[in-house]
């Protein structure tokens, strides 16, 4: 994967996590954004605070970086109480899950991240462990298998996905709070930037911090990446202070232009537009033309320009809207798709 893609995946890294976990808000009146869910997730806490009583389990859907585990780990402070991290990748077999569920105290809450990546097993497990505090041991093989019941200490779970759609109904309903968090308008992210900089000791005028928060593809993973990039930018090339002329060549050096779009982005805009005359194309024909997989130009590049209205996904295959055109400086067809005048058809093949 390209730096200019890496700088703008909603996703994270390696040493990254370190360095987020510093401009983490700690608790819920710090968290930015997601204010439906903020307002709703406090109710849920304080009532259980009053009843001293663990919350009801919580899922999170939504994209990577809009602050899912962030909230997770608030919802822990929020109660006092200690909170475990796993993942569903790492949750393998039953006896995984048994090992963590057994071990946790009264009232301690569970994190589990990509939760509908869980292995099948462990998942039959956690049906019983969420709704009767409970797991059933199984020792033993075939016919002479025994089940032993364990009672385990009354907890919270904290569900993370990005494919809610993925989850089983059956887990799915278990959950006693669903919260679906969104993507950040550009005043939201203005306001990440701005706390983010404080932290790192940096002075951000309002005039850098608007600059950085419209190419930040409405999600504050990616405006606190490319606020460091910023930051490096001017110390090395200026004399590190950050203003808007200097965030926008710093952006601009590593390919991110004024919409977020980065070089795989307009690459795949490009040869929409100049090679099959803004489509419809195929996505396999599409990902040949940039030179890429087809599941990166899938699942990497297309939600983010279907999310912008330059791309949409018809049953005759992928073609670019009249704003992809404009978007390039190309001057759009009569028949351009969306169009004034002409109806939008955004289906799925």
């Amino acid at each position: 994967m390209s730096l200019e893609r890496d700088l703008v995946s909603p996703d994270a890294e390696g040493d990254e996590r370190a360095i987020e976990s510093a401009l983490r808000p700690k608790r819920l009146s710090e968290f930015i954004g997601q204010s439906r869910v903020r307002e709703q997730l406090s109710l849920v806490l304080q009532s259980a605070l009053r009843r001293e009583r663990p919350p009801d389990h919580v899922l999170m859907s939504g994209s990577p970086g809009l602050g899912k585990t962030t909230l997770a780990m608030i919802i822990a402070a929020e109660l006092g109480m200690p909170l475990r991290l796993t993942s569903g990748p790492a949750l393998e077999r039953a006896g995984d899950l048994a090992a963590i569920l057994s071990t946790l105290s009264e009232g301690e809450v569970l994190f589990i991240d990509e939760i509908h990546r869980m292995a099948r097993p462990a998942e039959e497990m956690l049906y019983l462990a969420m709704e009767d505090f409970r797991v059933d041991i199984v020792v033993g093989k075939g016919p002479g298998a025994t089940a032993i019941p364990l009672e385990i200490a009354p907890f919270t779970l904290v569900g993370a996905t990005t494919r809610a759609g993925l989850l089983p109904a059956p887990l799915r309903d278990r959950f006693g709070f669903v919260a679906h968090m969104d993507f950040y308008d550009v005043e939201e992210l203005e306001q990440v930037l701005r706390r983010s900089a404080s932290l790192l000791g940096l002075r951000l005028p309002d005039e850098a911090a608007h600059e950085i928060a419209r190419r930040s593809r409405g999600t504050p993973r990616i405006a606190n990446r490319l606020l460091r990039r910023v930051r490096d930018f001017a110390e090395v090339r200026t004399d590190g202070v950050i203003t808007r002329d200097i965030a926008s060549a710093a952006l601009n050096l590593y390919e991110v232009d004024a919409e977020g779009l980065d070089r795989l982005d307009r690459a795949v805009l490009g040869a929409l537009l100049r090679k099959f005359g803004g489509g419809p194309v195929g996505l396999s024909t599409l990902a040949v033309a940039v030179g890429e997989e087809p599941e990166t130009v899938e699942v990497v590049a297309e939600p983010f320009l279907v999310r912008q209205g330059l791309l949409a996904r018809t049953p005759r295959g992928r073609v670019a809207t009249a704003s992809a055109w404009s978007h390039l400086g190309l001057t759009p067809p009569p028949d351009a798709f969306g169009a004034p005048g002409l109806p939008t058809l955004f289906e799925d093949p």
